[in-house]
């Protein structure tokens, strides 16, 4: 395998883990890049650009990272609470009357963004062109009832997170959350990211699609255990409805999905961009300030949810709209929050040593949170800082 890029010395772990997900994890196409420090230290890209062709991987090749956009929408409410915005402690009816419908009237910003809201779900899925419609999906939520005491407990919406926090932001800025993100997250930041494909950079993505693993001994022990599979199996479960609130589930290589704004997970992104956002996170990049104070750092990460997901069936940890380091989603160390996409993208950001990571690829897997090909780049990272 042909692998393209640039490592820094000392981080040369990073480029052996990621040729060995080509050799022995099947990996099709992909791209890892790593700053530290707000320095890049490792920009990588090998395979094809589409999941089933032959044309290579090029430099700036991008493509769909799932729920990993979950991360930089994140950003937004937080960035909006940092400008004195959004009060994250206030109900989110304040900003969004019709939402208090139906029992959620204490619903808080905060739960929106630790997956407290209780609305995981709704009682009528939406079609892919309902979703993208910001309108639609606002009504949905809207007059959906909590499947739990708001503020209570945790499950993570895998979908209707994005259309929460899409609809605050419209209500709080005047602007999509899209349009937002560009405007003030990746064009200041000069970063390869978009939630919300503009038609003029619909030949930057490659075509993605379900890879099978192979099957070794390691990912054989990584299967499921009993009680996750068949809440994923039980259409009735909170499980399958969370994940089924788009139904059919899009198909991420038609230009009208790549196109809408579903800030939950539609998010197309270059590894060196979710990398670059992450490390403009917790420090200053190429000349650029920071867009997070040091106090929005640690009001971020902070815990918000921990233990049974009443959702994934696991124990997760939350944080203002991140996934925090745990068993469920590993990531550099315990003070480390991102965000995983289902079937393999990663970002994150470890403010302790400074690192800042993204991983796309175009061959999804099953994989929620923990990605095999994601964890061997992560443990490289590991290597090379223990030198």
């Amino acid at each position: 395998m042909d692998v393209n890029g640039t490592v820094a010395e000392g981080f040369e772990p990073v480029r052996e883990a990621f040729i060995r997900n080509f050799d022995a994890l099947g990996e099709r196409g992909a791209a890892v890049a790593v700053y530290r420090h707000g320095r890049k230290v490792v920009d990588l890209w090998g395979g094809t650009r589409d999941v089933d062709g032959t044309e290579p991987w090029e430099r700036g090749t991008a493509h769909v990272v799932h729920s990993a956009t979950k991360g930089v929408a994140a950003a937004v409410l937080l960035l909006l609470h940092q400008r004195g915005q959004v009060d994250l402690d206030a109900p989110v009816g304040v900003y969004w009357p019709e939402f208090k419908a139906r029992g959620k009237e204490a619903v808080l910003v905060r739960h929106v963004l630790s997956h407290r809201a209780g609305v995981p779900v709704v009682d009528r899925p939406l079609t892919p062109a309902e979703a993208a419609d910001p309108a639609r999906t606002a009504e949905a939520v809207a007059g959906q009832a909590p499947v739990w005491q708001p503020g209570t407990d945790h499950g993570y919406h895998a979908h209707t997170y994005g259309w929460l926090v899409g609809e605050l932001v419209r209500r709080i800025t005047g602007r999509g959350v899209g349009d937002w993100i560009a405007d003030e997250i990746a064009g200041p930041l000069g970063a390869d990211l978009w939630v919300g494909l503009p038609d003029a950079r619909r030949d930057r993505v490659g075509r993605s699609g379900r890879v099978a693993p192979p099957e070794t001994e390691s990912s054989l022990r990584m299967r499921p255990k009993r009680s996750v599979a068949e809440a994923y199996a039980d259409p009735a479960s909170l499980t399958s409805r969370a994940f089924a609130a788009i139904t059919p589930h899009p198909d991420d290589n038609d230009p009208a999905y790549r196109a809408a704004a579903l800030p939950a997970s539609n998010g197309i992104a270059t590894a060196e961009a979710l990398a670059r956002f992450y490390a403009s996170l917790i420090g200053d990049v190429d000349g650029r300030a920071r867009l997070f104070t040091p106090a929005t750092v640690e009001l971020a990460r902070a815990e918000e949810s921990s233990g049974a997901d009443r959702v994934l069936v696991v124990g997760t940890r939350f944080g203002l709209g991140w996934m925090l380091h745990g068993t469920a989603s590993p990531l550099l160390g315990p003070g480390s929050f991102g965000h995983p996409g289902r079937g393999g993208p990663l970002g994150f950001a470890d403010p302790e040593s400074g690192i800042a990571f993204g991983y796309v690829t175009n061959g999804f897997r099953k994989t929620v949170t923990a990605d095999p090909r994601a964890q061997a780049l992560v443990r490289g990272v590991r290597a090379a800082l223990a030198g």
